[in-house]
């Protein structure tokens, strides 16, 4: 019974926890066709607003008229399906149904009348005067697209109470099935009651996958990709150590296991609902310290805000501020893994800070009671010192830290103590067990404060976090290697045992990989090779060493610029809800071309967003890189409708070949822009990638329609051969 529960038995929930992105592997239901719908409307809705913004005075060309007309009916399109989404959710939610149906509805009248007021293709014909429209009743439109946006708000949040909800009681039930496993007392009755931990697990995940995926805090995130990382290898860890504890019910050390892997995984569930509930259970609070690197930031900040006002803060207060900074500090020099030079720096680099904030202060008093330019310059050169001194107080922390964390990941490689452990434990050798547990013992520790010291030089909130799931999972399973090896040595024949112990040493081995990619990240971040805003409408700053002051300003182009960057936004958010359009026309959503072309809209929304400044793309890699995967996608996309084409007939084969050597091209062109270097040309290639990016949409647009019209056509033609095929078949028979 026991061999039937290996690892293949947590293989669901672990790999709900392990795929993709987000951790999960498909789309959840209401919550993701809620975004969907979203995403559709809200480009919809601001090209309203450039509607309402027109000139009176401008021409009103057919085609202004047609494009006008248009919007209006996607809007209303995209409104119905939100509607329809509202109102699945509200059928499964019968305590929030009457509210999310009257958001609905008002949604809905403000959708309605968005078309009726921007009908106006027949506006230069004899037989529409008199007729209301966007030109005749602009206060009109304003009310509706104020109504549409107000009542998709709500109904955005009533569906992510829902959400919420879902989470919590998703995390009640595996807290009591939980309970039911730590006081079982058979084999049997494990296996019974671990099947469905396992299937609430995989429940768990993808609703707390799906949540990480939505949050825009990056340190609420982290935090929740620190839990369900948690939880993932817990989950492991629960099946052997609970096992282990079955077989051998006498062994303390085994109980003793098996109760770390059962509190960890509780406080990882509570901190997954501190997340979504944006509040501390218990009415606890958050205690960890500011680090170094922030502390430092705030400061600098506080002394520059002495150029605008001379009376922004007190003198007493920013003293204390460096003190508290310098105080954390002794984390690095107290440490007895600190080099004698390292340390003797630090320590050089805080009394100078020390020192030039009283002289800082000595000429902050002087300015208030004097206003020269000669003591307004010599306050702006004590603020320029003390700015280098905590540069460098800053590198040489940095340089601590990662040097250290370096060594001591080269030096653990070869895991040498975990090897001896299992030999240890194999033989039953207790002595050997104590030497190689005290070595262990001493490497976690190591460990623990390199992450501690590298949570100081992290320089974000989200390594920061990262830094502090290091350093705890260090410290707990360093203790439950231990225990685990205990009990193989005192049974060096168990096969569970040493499954459990293999099981720890994995999830240790797994978290030093984990840390060296994170010591690549902070170098990363510290060096400014991520983490940099990216302005698209600026060009890049120019090098340090320039005489030219006024020039370290980044020129930005003209208005006229500006608007054309901005227009092809627009007209990018108006095909990707073209091409939902075409995708939600197929009756199989896992069809491989519409599965390409649904992947290529929600990229291209992503460049629209750009536009606007908003959504997930922050930096310039992030721009790249989504080209790239755009392009790589688009060419996955023609290989798809080629290999579809082959079913079809000669004269309609042709007709779908010529549609594909028209996106083949600009999938190449577009690849060769993304590896072309900008130089001083960044709002150009910009320019180029997103008019690049519309071309491309606008022919998957096409392509998605002519292959489902194609599709229908072939599916026609194929049932009426079963037909016929059936019919001979009857009159041969006869």
């Amino acid at each position: 019974m026991a061999a039937s529960l290996g690892p293949a038995a947590v293989g669901g929930a672990g790999a709900a926890y392990g795929s993709g992105p987000s951790g999960f592997a498909f789309d959840s239901g209401l919550e993701i066709k809620t975004r969907s719908v979203e995403q559709t409307l809200l480009p919809l809705v601001s090209q309203i607003t450039t509607l309402i913004n027109h000139k009176d005075n401008t021409k009103k060309s057919d085609k202004t008229l047609q494009a006008i007309q248009r919007v209006g009916q996607a809007v209303n399109l995209a409104v119905g399906r939100f509607v329809k989404v509202g109102e699945a959710i509200a059928n499964e939610n019968w305590d929030l149904k009457e509210e999310i149906n009257i958001a609905c509805i008002e949604a809905k009248q403000a959708g309605e009348t968005i078309a009726a007021l921007t009908d106006v293709t027949n506006l230069n014909h004899p037989k529409s005067d008199g007729q209301i429209t966007i030109f005749t009743d602009k206060t009109g439109v304003i009310k509706a697209a104020r109504l549409l946006l107000s009542s998709v708000t709500k109904v955005l949040l009533l569906a992510d109470r829902v959400v919420i909800k879902q989470i919590i009681t998703s995390r009640n039930k595996v807290l009591a099935t939980m309970e039911r496993l730590e006081r079982v007392n058979s084999f049997q009755e494990f296996v019974q009651i671990f099947s469905q931990f396992g299937n609430e697990m995989v429940e768990f995940a993808h609703l707390t996958g799906d949540r990480q995926n939505d949050l825009k805090d990056e340190k609420k995130k982290a935090k929740m990709a620190a839990a369900r990382a948690v939880l993932e290898k817990c989950t492991m860890m629960l099946l052997t150590a609970s096992k282990t504890c079955l077989r051998h019910p006498s062994c303390e050390s085994a109980h003793r296991n098996k109760e770390g892997v059962f509190d960890r995984m509780k406080v990882a569930l509570d901190k997954v609902i501190e997340i979504v509930t944006d509040c501390k259970l218990n009415g606890e609070t958050d205690i960890s310290s500011v680090s170094i690197f922030t502390g430092i930031k705030e400061f600098k900040m506080n002394i520059e805000a002495l150029r605008e006002n001379l009376y922004f803060q007190s003198k007493e207060n920013l003293s204390a501020t460096l003190e508290v900074i310098l105080e954390r500090t002794e984390d690095f020099t107290d440490s007895a893994y600190t080099s004698h030079e390292h340390r003797e720096r630090i320590l050089e680099l805080s009394t100078q800070a020390r020192m030039e904030v009283q002289q800082l202060i000595s000429v902050w008093i002087q300015a208030q009671s004097k206003k020269t330019k000669s003591i307004a310059e010599e306050l702006e050169l004590s603020i320029l010192k003390i700015g280098h001194s905590l540069n460098e107080l800053k590198k040489e922390l940095h340089s601590t830290a990662t040097q250290r964390a370096a060594d001591l990941l080269k030096y653990h490689a070869d895991h040498v103590v975990l090897k001896a452990l299992k030999l240890t434990g194999v033989e039953g050798n207790l002595e050997a067990l104590a030497e190689y547990a005290c070595k262990l013992s001493e490497q976690k520790e190591q460990l623990v404060e390199t992450c501690r010291l590298l949570r100081h030089v992290c320089g974000t909130e989200p390594l920061e976090i990262t830094c502090i799931h290091a350093e705890e999972t260090f410290q707990v399973t360093g203790q439950q290697i231990i225990s685990a090896a205990e009990t193989l040595t005192l049974h060096p024949s168990s096969k569970i045992a040493k499954e459990n112990l293999d099981v720890f040493c994995e999830a240790w081995e797994s978290q030093i990989n984990d840390m060296s990619t994170l010591l690549r990240e902070i170098n990363d971040v510290f060096e400014g090779r991520r983490g940099e805003k990216y302005g698209y409408l600026s060009l890049p700053k120019p090098m340090k060493n320039n005489a030219n002051l006024k020039s370290l300003k980044p020129d930005k182009p003209d208005s006229e610029e500006q608007a054309k960057i901005a227009k092809l936004g627009l007209k990018l958010g108006l095909l990707t809800s073209d091409a939902n359009c075409e995708v939600e026309k197929w009756e199989d959503q896992e069809n491989e071309v519409v599965r390409c072309g649904r992947n290529m809209s929600r990229m291209a929304y992503s460049l629209y967003l750009f536009t606007r400044g908003e959504g997930p793309l922050k930096t310039s890699q992030d721009l790249i890189h989504q080209l790239e995967v755009f392009a790589t996608e688009s060419l996955k996309l023609t290989s798809s409708v080629q290999a579809f084409s082959k079913q079809l007939k000669d004269d309609d084969k042709l007709m779908l070949l010529l549609e594909i050597n028209k996106l083949i091209p600009l999938c190449h062109q577009l690849q060769t822009i993304t590896k072309t270097s900008s130089q001083n040309k960044v709002f150009l290639k910009v320019d180029k990638c997103i008019t690049k990016t519309r071309s491309m949409m606008a022919l998957l647009v096409q392509l998605l329609s002519l292959c489902y019209k194609l599709l229908k056509k072939l599916q026609v033609e194929n049932s009426r051969w079963v037909s016929v095929t059936n019919k001979d078949t009857i009159d041969g028979k006869t």
